[in-house]
């Protein structure tokens, strides 16, 4: 038994997990990440609350891993391995970066963990490419070494955003009045859906009803557009949210290329599942192929949504059960 975390800009999920299966999840907790004062005071309640044993702990962290130690990129948190260790008993912390852990977590998923968007010709254990939109944009990579999956962290997510149109253009100057650099970030991702909303408002002129207006001031902005573009009639938010589609299928085309994913491409994040019905329309795969002579490539190239929400959480642990020596299934 693991206890692993998946730790995000908006919530940290603490839970024991098996690294036996993909749906082996016990004692799931959920807290806002704003509101956790210490991380290790956490652990260090959860594992105490516990009465089985536990052999470790595996962290997802929303960061660049170095060493022992992550500085987390969208909360002012410091996470340290050995400091965690002394406050969990001495139990053996590993870190992860969340999108590697995310990968670790794919070869163990189910059919029906996954949706398809386009069923390609996957490559026997091709590199797969792995992009996730939530508080921010996270990108990994996997590999097959010849005898087990090998996953690749990375922070692609912080690269140029590279337009695409004259809108796009219009786009990242109008951001980069706000950013001396923009990033893939800040137009995919739930703060970057605002990003593009708003300048549809301020730079185009899209009215905005009072009811999303409303909406967006009550909170949450990222998810009433949503919800305003899945129930239909508000056009700016429809508008926002089919720009945001294509450029996440643009972005998720570039990573495939770099990595020759011929294994296929995941689809991963909180708002995945949540805009299906959007991915599915052909948006995101015509942006995800429109890379000119490289169209008939990314065409045999699998996508498929990751619609099991502990992915994460089953990959940071079977990560740490093949640190510790443990058996793990080597997937398909």
């Amino acid at each position: 038994m693991i206890l692993c975390a998946d730790i995000g800009g908006t919530h940290t999920k603490l839970a024991l997990v098996r690294s036996d299966g993909p749906h082996a999840v016990s004692r799931l907790e959920t807290y806002s990440s704003a509101q956790v004062a210490d991380l290790g005071t956490l652990m260090a309640e959860f594992v105490g609350r516990e009465p089985c044993r536990i052999e470790a702990a595996s962290l997802g962290i929303a960061g660049p891993i170095i060493g022992t130690s992550v500085e987390t990129t969208n909360l002012p948190w410091r996470i340290d391995a050995t400091v965690l260790s002394a406050a969990v008993g001495g139990l053996p912390v590993f870190l992860l970066n969340d999108l590697e852990a995310l990968a670790h977590g794919i070869p163990a998923l189910d059919a029906d963990a996954l949706a398809v968007l386009n069923p390609g010709v996957p490559a026997l254990h091709g590199t797969i490419a792995v992009i996730a939109a939530g508080t921010g944009l996270g990108e990994a990579g996997l590999v097959w070494d010849e005898r087990r999956w090998v996953a690749l962290a990375s922070e692609g997510g912080h690269a140029d955003f590279a337009p695409r149109s004259e809108r796009e253009i219009a786009l990242r100057r109008h951001l980069r009045r706000r950013w001396d650099h923009v990033s893939w970030e800040r137009v995919v991702s739930g703060p970057g859906l605002v990003h593009i909303f708003e300048f549809l408002r301020d730079m185009e002129g899209e009215a905005v009803p009072a009811p999303l207006a409303d909406a967006m001031a009550a909170g949450d902005p990222p998810a009433a557009v949503t919800a305003a573009a899945l129930a239909g009639g508000t056009p700016i938010a429809s508008t926002a949210l089919d720009l945001f589609v294509a450029l996440y299928g643009a972005e998720a085309g570039n990573l495939a290329l770099k990595l020759k994913a011929l294994g296929g491409l995941y689809v991963g994040g909180g708002i995945a599942p949540k805009i299906l019905p959007k991915l599915s329309n052909g948006t995101f795969l015509q942006a995800f192929v429109a890379k000119g002579r490289f169209r008939g490539f990314l065409e045999r190239i699998p996508v498929r949504v990751i619609l099991y929400e502990h992915t994460a959480l089953c990959g940071a642990a079977r990560y740490a059960a093949e640190r510790l020596g443990g058996q793990v299934s080597s997937g398909g």
